[in-house]
């Protein structure tokens, strides 16, 4: 049976919304806002499948981001950090992030987001420690990076690793590629896992960013 994203998905996503609306009367005179919302759907082969949701605001330098179903299954997460970013033919941006989970799972999430780009070519780390409040035990280090190339401004292609607890097929390191087709703001991704076992799966995102 598929998980559904409701009940307390509503929860982050509604406190995202209000700090947007909050932000953006003033959006005109102040620095810059974005905000990027993005749905996963993991279709599985060992497990059932599964999404995902991740909605981020960045105004300045500050970075608000809301998750469901991420760092654990039926539970949210909110996280605020500082971004950090400079370079010219070589970009890069860090942002150190603290957060909390909430729902099936409590937990204090201390984490960093790190990009660096050249040219046609990139690179995306995402590395957290979920520090479980009910028991110690089931703390983990989660994990996603990719490494990217756009030959074109509409495609990115490139190789991505996930360490995710949520993914339970005896690996502790999964391992594939992905394909990125970019209209505009919006962005629609499939990421290919483990094609060499009988533990593949896919991932699907579709993303747009305001």
């Amino acid at each position: 049976m598929t998980r559904t994203m409701i009940g307390p998905v509503a929860v982050p996503f509604m406190f995202l919304f209000f700090s947007a609306t909050a932000i953006a009367a003033d959006a005109e005179s102040g620095p810059k806002t974005s905000i990027t919302v993005t749905g996963y759907y993991y279709a599985m082969r060992d497990q059932s499948d599964y999404g995902v949701g991740v909605a981020s605001l960045n105004r300045g330098a500050l970075h608000l981001e809301a998750r469901y179903n991420y760092e654990a299954n039926r539970s949210a997460s909110l996280f605020a950090g500082w971004n950090f970013a400079g370079g010219e033919s070589v970009t890069f941006q860090v942002t150190p992030l603290i957060g909390g989970l909430f729902g099936e799972t409590h937990g204090v999430v201390p984490g960093i987001e790190a990009a660096v780009a050249y040219r046609d070519v990139d690179a995306y780390v995402e590395a957290e420690y979920v520090r479980d409040l009910r028991n110690s035990n089931d703390s983990y280090f989660y994990a996603w990076s990719e490494i990217g190339w756009k030959p074109v401004q509409w495609l990115r292609v490139g190789l991505a690793g996930q360490r995710s607890r949520e993914v339970n097929n005896g690996r502790d390191l999964q391992r594939g590629a992905f394909v990125q087709l970019i209209v505009d703001k919006v962005t629609l991704g499939i990421y290919g896992f483990n094609p060499d076992s009988s533990s593949r799966y896919l991932i699907v995102s579709l993303g747009a960013q305001f």
